[in-house]
């Protein structure tokens, strides 16, 4: 599944399919280049999720919590700065991600062996024109 982003404003919509794409999975990881707009579509769809509070990226927290209207969690984490997997081990990483609750999970690449096998991959990438084109994958 491919969505074209020409821009901002089209990442409602398609925040909205990709919810409906997740189903009963909750941890989603997001790959793409620093810049790519990852943090920016998490927020699209936790406001879409119901999220009213401001949501920012946990680069220096590693994780963000948001609530949502329902009183729902729903975790964001952001593993650019770690230096390995203990690092995350350490925070107890398996209580957010078997905690039933969405995981948004940024640079998921330095933890590659502590990611569910349940799991969704949406990856974004920039074309020549600036458009964000963002793919879906289990």
């Amino acid at each position: 599944m491919e969505f074209i982003a020409k821009s901002i404003n089209d990442l409602n919509q398609i925040s909205k399919q990709l919810i409906e794409h997740f189903g009963t999975i909750r941890v989603i990881l997001f790959n793409g280049e620093m810049g790519a707009g990852k943090t920016t579509l998490i927020k699209e769809i936790c406001k879409n999720l119901g999220v009213s509070e401001n949501t920012s990226s946990p680069t220096f927290s590693i994780v963000n919590e948001y609530q949502t209207d329902n009183h729902e969690s729903i975790y964001h984490f952001d593993f650019y700065r770690l230096e390995n997997e203990q690092e995350a081990m350490d925070f107890g990483y398996e209580d957010y991600f078997y905690s039933n609750s969405f995981c948004f999970i940024e640079w998921s690449e330095k933890i590659p062996n502590l990611i569910p096998e349940n799991h969704q991959v949406v990856s974004i990438k920039i074309d020549n024109s600036n458009n964000r084109i963002i793919s879906i994958a289990s």
